[in-house]
């Protein structure tokens, strides 16, 4: 009977460890890390390193935090009924919004409806649709009017079911529109479902992630020049979701579920914490940086690194929530 009962908790599975602490990692953040919002999500590094766009939450309002100052000031509370997912800065001081026109249901308006937008940097600008669905988010260039993005068939009919691709194409504001547009990467069925995130190496290179099934997910790097697609976290059967990119390239930040195997809890995009990996290929090079994870319903996310690699922008966030979901950006600024 002793023998059967050991044999028993061996194969339990992991996430019914249940090793994390209560009350609230923001209770307990280290010195290197501060708060810069107490509310809001999807943050973004302007170019300059002096400004991070933010929504205030999902289907919400974009706005724009001065990092010397503090100020607050809102980029589209004059759009009645704003229901935008995320903002990002363009190279010329114009912002990248993506969301639907109005809000229907989490599931339409997240995937049928979601498209680009281009702000201008003027205030009291409204935004202007680009004309394009996509699927997520996209990868905007820090050096350039390039852009990066993703269509599934929820976007696109023509697409068969399980298909999904990533374009790349250049943001015109005098049209507005986008010009230039080149697929340049497909997936054909959902054991690969796209979505770009980094451009990098002069924007010759990108990250992208690779979602698959069972909620796992792998960091991928492209060369946009040879067209080689490399798996960068070489970690099947887990989540690892890359976020902001190094200056250089050398490392991306990566939304990840390793820490489970210690912690216990669910596998997947739930439970996850903020990682560096390093992109040469082996997946050994992996530094957990944020230990919001270890605190029953907590995890940090969708993190941001600055151009001059000094600090990055994520959010707080709860398990049970939406992917994107945030309450609160924070600053973490590397040592």
């Amino acid at each position: 009977m002793r023998s059967s009962i050991v044999l028993l908790l061996l194969m339990a599975p992991v996430w019914g460890l249940g090793q994390r602490k209560s009350g609230s990692p923001l209770e307990a953040l280290p010195e290197n890390i501060e708060i810069l919002t107490h509310f809001g999500e999807r943050a973004d590094i302007s170019p300059d390193n002096q400004r991070v766009a933010f929504m205030n939450k999902s289907f919400g309002d974009a706005f724009v935090i001065d990092l010397k100052t503090r100020a607050i000031r809102c980029l589209t509370c004059n759009v009645p009924g704003a229901a935008f997912l995320r903002v990002m800065h363009l190279v010329n001081g114009d912002y990248l919004l993506i969301g639907p026109e109005r809000f229907t249901d989490i599931h339409t308006s997240r995937r049928r409806d979601n498209e680009l937008w281009l702000l201008g940097a003027k205030p009291g600008s409204k935004p202007v649709r680009l004309g394009q669905k996509v699927s997520e988010g996209a990868a905007v260039s820090k050096g350039s009017m390039q852009i990066v993005y993703a269509e599934t068939s929820d976007q696109n009919p023509d697409l068969g079911k399980g298909v999904s691709r990533m374009t790349i194409a250049e943001v015109d504001p005098s049209g507005p529109r986008l010009t230039n547009k080149k697929v340049i990467h497909w997936s054909n069925d959902n054991s690969c479902t796209l979505e770009p995130q980094d451009l990098y190496a002069g924007d010759m290179k990108l990250t992208f992630s690779c979602y698959e099934p069972n909620d796992r997910a792998s960091v991928m790097s492209m060369d946009l020049y040879t067209t080689e697609v490399v798996n960068m976290s070489q970690a099947p059967g887990t989540y690892n979701e890359p976020e902001g990119i190094f200056p250089g390239g050398e490392y991306t930040l990566v939304e990840a579920d390793r820490q489970v195997q210690k912690l216990g809890g669910k596998p997947g995009s739930g439970n996850i914490d903020i990682w560096k990996l390093r992109l040469d290929g082996t997946g050994q090079d992996f530094t957990r940086l944020t230990f919001f994870n270890d605190y029953e319903g907590g995890k940090a996310s969708n993190p941001v690194v600055s151009t001059d690699g000094r600090f990055m922008a994520f959010q707080f966030a709860r398990t049970t929530d939406e992917a994107g979901v945030g309450y609160g950006i924070l600053l973490y600024w590397f040592r």
